[in-house]
């Protein structure tokens, strides 16, 4: 069974911060792995938005570590910038949860990177589980996402 993109909403958070000073590097502009925390940031907007947080997939007997992640710099922030993250969320027939990430810089909407993650299903006792799990498919269906 594949996926029918045709009929599948896109699913998108953006969320609002800005550049801490504990983010930034000597040479005053956001050190690289922030992005990634930026990511993380994104993740979990998305989730509050989407009824998909960390803690109602554990309340469901699971975890989604990372196993997988890309970030691509076009530009770079410095301290006190407001920053716009864009989460979309990445239909999938895999027992995987996928997000591609935009960050623009808030007072011109100037793109300052891309990324992607992808997360899978570990039951509580650290197994990778392969077929997706009843929550996760109702999820989806709520969400017009297969």
């Amino acid at each position: 069974m594949s996926i029918n993109t045709v009929n599948i909403k896109k699913m998108i958070n953006r969320t609002n911060t800005s550049v801490r000073f504990s983010e930034v590097d000597s040479m005053r502009i956001v050190w690289h792995g922030n992005y990634v925390k930026y990511f993380e940031d994104g993740r979990e907007a998305f989730g509050k938005e989407y009824s998909i947080s960390y803690m109602q997939m554990f309340d469901h007997g699971y975890m989604t570590p990372l196993v997988h992640i890309e970030c691509d710099y076009k530009r770079f922030l410095r301290y006190e910038e407001g920053i716009i993250i864009e989460t979309e969320y990445e239909p999938s027939d895999a027992a995987k949860i996928i997000f591609n990430f935009r960050i623009y810089r808030q007072s011109n909407l100037e793109l300052v990177c891309t990324g992607k993650s992808i997360q899978v299903f570990l039951d509580k006792n650290g197994e990778l589980v392969l077929t997706i799990l009843p929550f996760y498919n109702e999820w989806k269906k709520k969400w017009n996402q297969v």
